[in-house]
């Protein structure tokens, strides 16, 4: 990665009308209706973008889309990039540096994940207030990494915390059921067996999921504020576990949705 490659990318999307996005957000599986809440949209598709990735999951659509949202410029990711697709750290992170090359000034972050917590219930929504890296490397173990900011990047509260009491209060007022917790990084795209629930219990872990920490390491690297929620479409029990079902998890994300997109639009308006 170089910033040529970054300079090439954010004058394609400039050109298309992308102007000082003030909020990046990127969605996670089966989150991807907040896009019909922007208005005067304006979408790129990942495949013309200048060294972007390309989503490889059925399920992820590829396209950043730019637009108005409670009366701030965003910029949404809707599809993003895992490490089991075989992309390296550097390009599951690339659009979020590209988003902050174009403007922004916060980052918002979903995900689908597996409860882990006994006491947390599929449907629930879970801010993450800190996580475990499990995925066996960083998006900053590059050789020109100090071009981008330093190389040794403190993490001891990679979560925003003005923004995580902001959507507290919202869940609050909202009667929305908010769980707070840790989250696993993990590989994938293989489920997890039970003794791995078992010791992802035993180190901490609330609930564990494939993606997010990349971009939650960048973005601190880029001292981008950030906040990230998971949608828990499962309950990984490992005394009661039961095969998975993708249709049922996506089932479960779409149901859970509208809080989710709730609590993202009250947010940017109190921003």
């Amino acid at each position: 990665m170089t910033k040529q490659q970054l300079n090439e990318s954010t004058d394609y999307l400039k050109s298309k009308g992308f102007d000082q996005p003030e909020i990046g957000i990127v969605l996670g599986s089966g989150l991807g209706k907040l896009v019909d809440e922007i208005d005067e949209p304006i979408i790129a598709h990942y495949h013309n973008i200048p060294y972007f990735p390309l989503a490889t999951v059925e399920f992820h659509t590829g396209k950043l889309i730019y637009g108005i949202l409670e009366g701030k410029k965003v910029v949404v990711m809707q599809g993003r990039f895992h490490i089991y697709e075989g992309y390296e750290f550097t390009d599951i992170t690339y659009p979020v540096r590209v988003m902050h090359h174009l403007g922004i000034a916060r980052l918002f972050v979903s995900n689908a994940a597996g409860a882990i917590n006994p006491d947390f219930r599929k449907g629930d929504l879970m801010l993450i207030e800190d996580h475990i890296n499990f995925q066996g490397g960083s998006p900053l173990a590059f050789k020109n990494v100090s071009e981008f900011g330093e190389r040794f990047v403190d993490m001891c509260e990679p979560y925003d915390i003005e923004m995580r009491a902001i959507i507290a209060k919202i869940a609050s007022e909202e009667q929305i059921s908010l769980q707070k917790g840790i989250y696993a990084a993990v590989v994938g795209p293989q489920l997890e067996t039970k003794a791995e629930y078992r010791m992802l219990r035993t180190l901490g872990a609330d609930a564990v999921g494939m993606s997010t920490v990349p971009e939650v390491i960048v973005a601190n690297h880029l001292r981008l504020p950030i906040i990230a929620l998971s949608v828990l479409t499962d309950e990984c029990d490992p005394d009661n576990l039961q095969p998975i079902d993708i249709q049922e998890i996506l089932k479960i994300a779409g149901l859970a949705e509208p809080k989710l997109i709730k609590i993202f639009k009250e947010l940017i308006k109190r921003l």
